[in-house]
């Protein structure tokens, strides 16, 4: 088992990585622990609660009681399939905003500002808008990432964004173009009906190359010998065997087993290593440090008219729903559901949003427990930028064990005042005239729920993770001691081994983060191929003009 590069992990940024050292004409290994993302259960967008709470395709992670959130253990799904957590995450697609990048650079990744970055989301899409409206120039049009809208056919998607208008806010066409500011349509990662996933996007026709093929084991460590990455070795039952690159290994695992991989390896934070009985390769402080997420909670209205999805929510309208999509790949089957957004600002002096919604015509959870009260409507709100930091270190130095992972959520005071404003302008929102002839009450919260320490309670006993872990192997200068990978993505103090994946993210992006992690894939490949990055790009994203003294 030997090839040019070995890339462990087959989700978001392995598969994108995969594809491109394949186009050209390298031959790559890829590492799986997880199975085929074959079956209805994966495939079919509506449907995405259920892989996400299926261990056969979830590695099963929980998240250390968090102080911040009264001792709550949250669950932290990762994808263990084929496509990763794109195979089984909620399919919404956001590039990040403009300054999030631009943070990347200043933070001391060179070369990854918005004008760099942007030439490669534009590489990696075929966008499609369905004809309405949206930002062709700010778009690609022949990557192999299917990008599209929802059909918007519910009247509640409307209200939404009728609301936000009405609240003062601005509205976009395409918060993925020059303008991510304001309310508008959501885009998703479905084509024909079908999740668009890294796999289905990148690993199925890199495997058509012959030149990529996927081995199935658990990486237990990197092999490294004088100080250079020669292989990967891999368990496969009892079995341990040796995955060997003649180029380099790359690591693509999560920001949970990208630094806990590193680790068992010998390169992190010699003490904690030390801990664990793990001779010290290279002494990385930062490796499995920086942990960032993004915490929300489902704002929940309860509806006055029948219009919500919860006429389906019977086994008769699942099976017709689940029968129309299986024989013509249409119908509510063939969305995610979340069909409309918005991305504002807290307050004055944020130069560009810090808090988004999801919007969803129906009350219900990501395990798929629905709202006790029928029918009803909902957000998901939460702040984008938290400066609170985590880490995921080890348990113990046997691969197998799954990795100790702690948020350290809600752990400043700007944290608990950035969500009682995303709970009060949410609240805002929905009081708004478009919302009148759908409005019953205020579900969750509970409009009596107007007081700091209230909406502090609901906030400890109800935020849940949006599943957006990242920053556990920082890139950064070479010379800062708290980097992991410098701006080419090559490990700091090994040769020959490089990550890349949304663990090396310097800052959490605004939005889902699906988008900007095949984006480093992309950029990476291009990087291990020593090429001349893509021309940086010359346009200028919308920012709007009254941010120091306007909040909308």
């Amino acid at each position: 088992m030997q090839a040019d590069y070995v890339i462990v992990g087959a989700g978001s940024a392995g598969c994108a990585m995969a594809y491109r050292l394949a186009e050209a004409g390298r031959r790559v290994i890829v590492i799986e622990h997880g199975g085929t993302d074959a079956g209805p259960f994966i495939q079919m967008p509506a449907a995405l609660s259920y892989p996400m709470n299926m261990s056969r395709y979830d590695w099963g992670y929980m998240t250390e009681p968090e102080p911040g959130l009264g001792g709550r253990r949250l669950v932290a799904p990762r994808g263990k399939v084929i496509g990763g957590s794109s195979s089984i995450n909620g399919m919404v697609y956001v590039r990040g905003h403009a300054r999030d990048f631009d943070h990347w650079a200043d933070a001391g990744a060179a070369g990854w500002a918005y004008a760099d970055v942007l030439p490669y989301f534009k590489r990696m899409e075929s966008w499609d808008d369905g004809g309405h409206g949206g930002d062709p120039a700010w778009r690609g049009s022949d990557g192999p990432l299917h990008v599209s809208r929802g059909p918007r056919r519910n009247p509640l998607y409307h209200a939404f964004v009728q609301a936000g208008a009405q609240a003062g806010y601005q509205t976009t066409d395409d918060y993925n173009g020059e303008k991510q500011e304001g309310f508008g349509p959501f885009e998703q990662t479905v084509w024909k009906g079908r999740r668009w996933s890294a796999a289905n996007a990148y690993l199925k026709p890199a495997l058509k190359t012959g030149r990529v093929s996927v081995v199935r084991g658990l990486a237990t460590r990197i092999v490294i010998e004088q100080g250079r990455a020669t292989g990967v070795e891999i368990a496969r039952g009892a079995t341990r065997e040796i995955v060997s690159a003649s180029a380099e290994v790359i690591v693509a695992a999560s920001a949970f087993n990208s630094p806990k991989l590193l680790m068992l390896s010998g390169i992190g934070p010699a003490a904690h290593l030390a801990e664990h009985g793990i001779d010290v390769i290279a002494d990385r402080p930062g490796v499995g440090q920086n942990l960032q997420d993004h915490l929300e909670v489902y704002f929940q209205m309860a509806a006055s008219q029948p219009v919500t999805l919860y006429k389906h929510w019977n086994l008769v309208s699942k099976a017709l729903i689940g029968a129309q999509w299986m024989f013509t790949g249409t119908g509510l089957g063939a969305s995610n559901n979340f069909e409309s957004c918005g991305f504002i600002r807290s307050r004055a002096g944020v130069e560009y949003p810090d808090i988004q919604f999801h919007f969803l015509p129906f009350a219900v959870r990501y395990d798929g427990r629905a709202a006790a009260e029928g029918h009803g409507f909902q957000a998901h709100v939460g702040p984008m930028r938290s400066p609170s930091r985590g880490a995921v270190t080890l348990k113990s130095a046997d691969p197998a064990e799954a990795p100790r992972i702690f948020f350290n959520y809600m752990s400043t005071e700007q944290d608990w005042v950035d969500f009682r404003q995303c709970l009060r302008l949410t609240r805002e929102i929905f009081a708004q005239e478009a919302f009148k002839p759908f409005v019953k009450h205020e579900i969750q919260p509970g409009a009596d729920k107007v007081t700091d320490d209230q909406l502090d309670a609901f906030i400890r006993e109800h935020a849940e993770s949006a599943y957006h872990p990242c920053g556990t192997c920082r890139m950064g200068r070479a010379d800062d001691p708290m980097a992991v990978v410098d701006p080419d993505t090559r490990v700091i103090g090994v040769d020959g081994l490089r990550v890349a994946d949304s663990s090396i993210f310097p800052r959490i992006t605004n939005g889902n983060l699906n988008g900007p992690s095949i984006m480093v894939g992309e950029k990476a490949a291009d990087h291990i191929l020593g090429r001349t990055p893509l021309p940086a790009a010359n346009d200028r994203p919308w920012i709007h003009p009254d941010w120091q003294t306007a909040q909308r």
